[in-house]
């Protein structure tokens, strides 16, 4: 009885920190991202204002500072502009490493790159063997590199399950069947090691 009681209250247990537990992870790491651009944001505004600053105005000054950088994007030039500020980054060697692959990680998920970079597919990671692994297309094009060792390839993208970054192989596009799902349910999938909700 006294065994059945334990079992009882740990599977309780258990089912309550299933519960919980992503609840809280997420809502801490809103609440980390929060705090942490309000301090970047906020910390030279608190200077210049001293005791009139409010919790939260760096915040609220760095969502509409990125909003209006997007409508300048927009403007023709400050476009123009931004593409000359681009090109001097880019022409500095240690920073254009920093700079590149954080501007194509942004576009991995920009709407501008929906059409290519959005396409769920399946990769059959060893010809033959029937195993497979989902991903997103990243590249199917090689113009800037010799032809004659990029034919016929594809840059495909594996995230890795419960953790944050992932592969990117370089594979034959015989190896690779096409999706008909949304790149989201993809990530989800793969993040989760495709375990279903109940």
């Amino acid at each position: 009885m006294h065994d059945n009681a334990m079992t009882a209250f740990y599977r309780l247990f258990i089912k309550g920190l299933i519960t919980a537990l992503p609840i809280s992870l997420t809502l801490y790491l809103l609440f980390w991202i929060t705090a942490k651009v309000d301090d970047i944001f906020g910390t030279p505004i608190a200077k210049l204002m001293g005791d009139h600053y409010v919790p939260g105005l760096g915040l609220v000054i760095g969502f509409f500072g990125i909003l209006l950088i997007g409508v300048s994007v927009n403007n023709f030039v400050s476009k123009h502009f931004l593409d000359w500020l681009e090109r001097r980054i880019q022409a500095v060697p240690f920073v254009k490493t920093i700079y590149n692959p954080l501007r194509d990680v942004m576009n991995l998920f920009g709407s501008e790159a929906s059409d290519k970079m959005k396409r769920v597919v399946l990769v059959e990671l060893v010809a033959g063997t029937g195993l497979k692994s989902i991903g997103l297309v990243t590249r199917d094009r090689f113009p800037d590199l010799p032809e004659a060792h990029f034919k016929d390839l594809i840059a495909v993208f594996i995230p890795f399950s419960y953790a944050l970054g992932g592969h990117t192989l370089l594979v034959p596009k015989s190896q690779v069947i096409e999706v008909d799902i949304p790149v989201e349910k993809a990530m989800q999938l793969a993040i989760t090691a495709w375990v279903q909700k109940s």
